[in-house]
């Protein structure tokens, strides 16, 4: 049985569906609370209840004096990808995703962003990668190495060409860079790790999608060794893992 939605809800529904039809532009001003509850047949404390849910949702920003008002906003990549984040390691949390479905994900999207950032990468994007490549030994396993981690495969991810994959990808990537943090790297991985990336982005260069999606796997299947055994290692329970034989 579906639970009937509640006044405020059903005023954010139609207002949601306005905007995202076009009929209410960004930037476009709302009328005010007193119009709205007229219009809709509620109370003005049920528009502002369904307003904070819009702003909740980043589909409207409000500015108070003269001039103010509720304005039509929408949400950037950025916000899309991080509330998909904090969802993401909420289900994590509660068991209902885990790190191995995380782990299964991040290849799928990685490796096709790998071949399609060498079909479309610009001399940009190579600049930013080249610029994520450690080149001073002596940085392994430091703050900076950790850094242009996430920096490579963030530029990675948007030499793709393709922004929705980029949301998608972005916020796995985090949750699991997060946890690999938290522990102990041997210096051999820490080197490896950083050769990976050498030869997915000597592929990219080349616009050689095939030998760069081929150097995102191998270097994906290597971290998921080892994050099988820095779990182990460490005793979580198989929801913060993947599953026996993850990694073989």
């Amino acid at each position: 049985m579906h639970r009937v939605r509640k006044a405020y809800e059903q005023v954010y529904d139609q207002l949601r569906d306005l905007i995202m039809r076009g009929e209410l532009a960004r930037g476009q001003r709302l009328p005010g609370e007193a119009e709205l509850a007229r219009e809709f047949g509620v109370s003005r404390g049920t528009v502002r209840e369904a307003l904070r849910l819009l702003a909740a949702h980043n589909l409207i920003r409000t500015a108070k004096g003269a001039g103010g008002g509720s304005f039509v906003t929408l949400p950037t990549a950025d916000h899309v990808s991080e509330v998909l984040q904090a969802n993401i390691r909420l289900l994590n949390e509660s068991r209902e995703v885990t790190a191995e479905e995380m782990l299964e994900t991040r290849e799928v999207l990685e490796t096709f962003a790998a071949r399609m950032a060498a079909q479309r990468r610009t001399d940009e994007d190579l600049e930013r990668l080249r610029a994520c490549i450690i080149e001073d030994a002596s940085e392994l396993g430091t703050e900076r190495q950790h850094t242009s981690n996430t920096s490579f495969h963030t530029a990675l991810l948007e030499a793709s060409g393709n922004t929705l994959l980029s949301i998608a990808a972005q916020p796995v990537f985090a949750i699991l860079q997060t946890n690999m943090r938290r522990r102990e790297i041997e210096p051999r991985t820490l080197k490896r790790v950083n050769d990976d990336h050498r030869a997915i982005l000597a592929a990219v260069a080349a616009g050689d999608g095939d030998a760069a999606a081929r150097h995102m796997r191998r270097h994906l299947a290597m971290l998921r060794k080892t994050y099988v055994r820095l779990w182990t290692h460490h005793g979580e329970t198989s929801a913060a893992r993947p599953r026996d034989g993850v990694g073989d």
